[in-house]
């Protein structure tokens, strides 16, 4: 059998994900050149010759965002040999929680802006980012779910109101707070800080850190 010759170009998609304005929203570029030129697009780049697939993925998340400690996974492979019309190129999609105090964005050299988008209200997209969107909302849902990753939405310290909008701006659902605080209580991800609110003008609120920094596993729902 002889050599296989292959032409195959690799790149990273970060779906980048941040509560603004009381929603979920993502991170997108407007394409400065066709193919489609003006289109909004999932941040992307191709990866080094030099670099794994996550180096590639937190070095463009840094340009894009100024954020280097942030929440990070591998979501999915999409490979379509029709999914750009160029080049034949595989994508290997990243999904990222940024805290929105976090967060410095900047357009790079192959974008005319960067913006964040609710995701219910997405915009025109390029390529086949739609299906890559979609595949990541889904994700961050089902994340949400079984782990303790809503603390990548937050502040070091936060309040239980806090947390509990997290999950309801995700889910886009209202949850009784007497339950949904019970269920954190039994859990025990979260602990009292032994601070207060301040500059608040209601009656300040306790202040709680979750007890665990790394991603750990927790039946919430």
């Amino acid at each position: 059998m002889g050599a296989i010759k292959q032409s195959i170009l690799v790149t990273v998609d970060n779906v980048i994900f941040t509560i603004m304005n009381e929603k979920l929203q993502m991170l997108f570029i407007k394409r400065l050149v066709e193919p489609f030129k003006d289109y909004w697009a999932i941040p992307w780049w191709f990866v080094h010759e030099d670099e794994t697939l996550e180096t590639a993925a937190y070095r463009e998340l840094e340009e894009e965002t100024n954020v280097k400690n942030v929440y990070l996974e591998q979501l999915y492979t999409f490979w379509d040999p029709d999914r750009d019309p160029r080049w034949r190129v595989v994508t290997i999609a990243y999904m990222a929680i940024v805290a929105r105090q976090n967060i410095t964005i900047k357009a790079g050299s192959d974008a005319q802006e960067v913006k964040f988008f609710p995701v219910d209200k997405l915009p025109k997209l390029a390529f086949d980012h739609k299906e890559i969107a979609q595949y990541g909302i889904q994700r961050i849902r089902y994340k949400l779910g079984y782990t303790n990753a809503a603390q990548y939405f937050l502040p070091e310290k936060f309040t239980l109101s806090d947390l509990q909008k997290v999950y309801e701006i995700v889910y886009e659902k209202k949850f009784d707070t007497r339950n949904f605080r019970k269920k954190i209580d039994k859990l025990e991800l979260v602990e009292e800080t032994g601070e207060m609110q301040i500059w608040v003008k209601h009656r300040p609120a306790m202040l709680y850190k979750f007890k665990e920094k790394e991603l750990e596993i927790a039946e919430i729902f």
